[in-house]
């Protein structure tokens, strides 16, 4: 029976030692410049500007985006088990997924008419 786990930990130890070789070379074999822009913050070529002590406030937008993926992200997450088992699930699962998506549907459809799929 655990000879099933075998081919599963060799591949953890090849992707350890792959990692573990990859950050060793380049540590060894990469440039050595340091000065004051290596340092500060990545800000994807923009200066960064001073933020206020509370950390600033973030549009609503961006936690409705934010839930929106987690909603549907879950929702894929549901429906690929339900999809390889379908054939032993029968009726009762195919109801029961009807009623998940239904269910996913109107959270969409609130979202959509509250204008949170609007780019502004």
């Amino acid at each position: 029976m655990l000879n099933n786990y075998v081919p599963i930990l060799v591949l953890f130890v090849l992707a350890f030692g792959f990692a573990a070789f990859s950050v060793g070379a380049a540590t060894f074999t990469g440039p050595k410049r340091y000065n004051r822009a290596k340092y500060d913050a990545y800000e994807c070529g923009i200066e960064p500007t001073p933020q206020p002590m509370g950390g600033g406030r973030f549009p609503v937008k961006f936690y409705l985006t934010a839930m929106l993926f987690i909603v549907f992200d879950i929702e894929i997450i549901f429906l690929y088990p339900w999809a390889v088992a379908f054939g032993k699930l029968g009726l009762f699962g195919l109801v029961e997924m009807v009623l998940f998506i239904a269910t996913v549907f109107v959270a969409y459809a609130y979202v959509w008419r509250r204008g949170g799929l609007e780019w502004d």
